[in-house]
């Protein structure tokens, strides 16, 4: 099964402009996009760039743009794919800092904006915070992000504002928000309260698409607005007693 590659190539040692390279490459049954890749890379070009690692969706590193739509390359099999020739670009909303590897620092940025981890009250019980199952439930749905940036980049509010904060970031945010353990103050959820957080989102759900766990991250950033109001009225009840 011989297909034609394109990929976006660009080298910023070269100072070159980026542009597309062609590539004829006999898949076999089954291959995946990133086997691909990487057999043009051993056999074809070593200086092709692109970033993988578990091979196995579950790292969410080698997610890239393939004919148009973003996806991960170690789960998009070639045969699944129409037409003779294949356009493979890095993701869009993240500068490109050689081939199909982008610079993911915005992205971990707004991740680590939102303190992604658990805040509890108190000191930590003997046994840990035990928490039933089913409390857990409501959570489940965002743990599973594997952090693969598919809706960061997909996102036409983060294309036009590169200060939004993003939907993994907020879908992270409400996965402990929705923890019985979590116990986290204002000064931690106002840091998304603004335009430019939780109240940016234009909710047409090209996060929802495009996630290949099934997140939904536009769920999650309704949930931090639901959360960020009922503390908001909280607080201005409290200021009225």
């Amino acid at each position: 099964m011989s297909k034609t590659f394109k990929i976006l190539r660009y080298d910023p040692v070269t100072e070159g402009e980026a542009h597309f390279e062609s590539f004829i490459h006999e898949s076999k049954p089954a291959d995946s996009i990133l086997e691909t890749l990487k057999d043009i890379r051993d056999s074809q070009d070593p200086s092709l760039a692109f970033r993988y690692s578990c091979r196995e969706a579950v790292c969410g590193s080698c997610a890239i743009v393939i004919n148009g739509e973003i996806a991960l390359a170690c789960r998009t099999q070639v045969d699944a794919l129409e037409g003779d020739v294949i356009v493979i670009e890095p993701l869009p909303n993240l500068e490109i800092q050689k081939d199909l590897i982008v610079d993911m620092d915005p992205f971990w940025e707004a991740y680590r904006l939102v303190e992604p981890y658990l805040q509890p009250e108190g000191d930590v019980p003997p046994k840990g915070h035990l928490v039933e199952e089913k409390d857990m439930e409501p959570v489940f749905q965002y743990i599973t992000c594997i952090l693969c940036a598919s809706c960061y980049s997909a996102c036409p509010v983060a294309t036009r504002d590169g200060r939004y904060v993003g939907p993994a970031a907020l879908a992270k945010l409400y996965r402990f928000i929705k923890d019985p353990r979590d116990k986290r103050k204002w000064a931690s959820l106002a840091k998304v309260d603004t335009p430019t957080g939780a109240w940016g989102c234009d909710t047409v759900f090209r996060c929802n698409d495009v996630c290949p766990k099934s997140v939904r991250p536009a769920d999650g950033i309704e949930g931090v607005r639901r959360r960020l109001v009922a503390q908001r009225l909280k607080r201005i009840v409290g200021k009225n007693r």
